[in-house]
């Protein structure tokens, strides 16, 4: 077999029924953990402010960072490949569908905000909870990177909640295939 016709028949591999419901399943999974443990984020960023004592301060930011480092980010990312693959091997495509595309452009928007965001603000509360423990609620950095992870953790929560409709609805359907253009004579 030739390097071409190898090529062409590795893309043109696509998923049976079996393979492409384990392929969702996992992709679904791994989104609907993302979307909880990011609505948690969100809940415990508001009751960090009720902290009875510093200790408890520095403990609920620890969980945070836990929680961003060791479920948000490996299921974000499963859920980012797991799309990438099921747009690769389905005849989904990756630009056929309109719904697709804003499915992307949507995910990339909540990993490059929870990345350069997100994940910083929970970093920095940890660290300056860590050293002033119940008097961080008085740092108006902490405050701030607070309110970051409330209103950023809403924001993100509603794109997933979007992706999530527009995986299910499917809006808008496959995109009109371009026109060849009559050449002039």
């Amino acid at each position: 077999m030739t390097k071409a016709a190898e090529a062409t028949a590795k893309s043109s591999f696509k998923l049976d029924v079996k393979q492409k419901n384990w392929l969702v399943s996992a992709h679904v999974a791994s989104g609907a953990i993302w979307l909880g443990t990011g609505l948690c984020l969100v809940i415990m960023g508001v009751k960090n402010i009720d902290a009875p004592n510093g200790d408890a301060l520095y403990a609920i930011n620890e969980i945070c960072k836990f929680l961003d480092d060791f479920v948000i980010i490996p299921t974000a990312t499963l859920s980012s490949l797991t799309g990438f693959f099921l747009c690769w091997f389905t005849n989904w495509g990756f630009f056929k569908n309109y719904w697709v595309i804003t499915k992307w452009v949507l995910t990339t928007v909540a990993i490059v905000f929870g990345t350069f965001w997100i994940g910083p603000w929970i970093n920095a509360m940890t660290s300056i909870s860590a050293i002033e423990r119940l008097q961080a609620l008085q740092n108006p950095l902490y405050m701030f990177d607070n309110q970051g992870i409330i209103w950023g953790g809403l924001a993100i929560n509603i794109t997933l909640l979007v992706i999530i409709a527009v995986s299910l609805l499917k809006p808008w359907g496959r995109r009109l295939a371009a026109k060849p253009k009559k050449s002039e004579a």
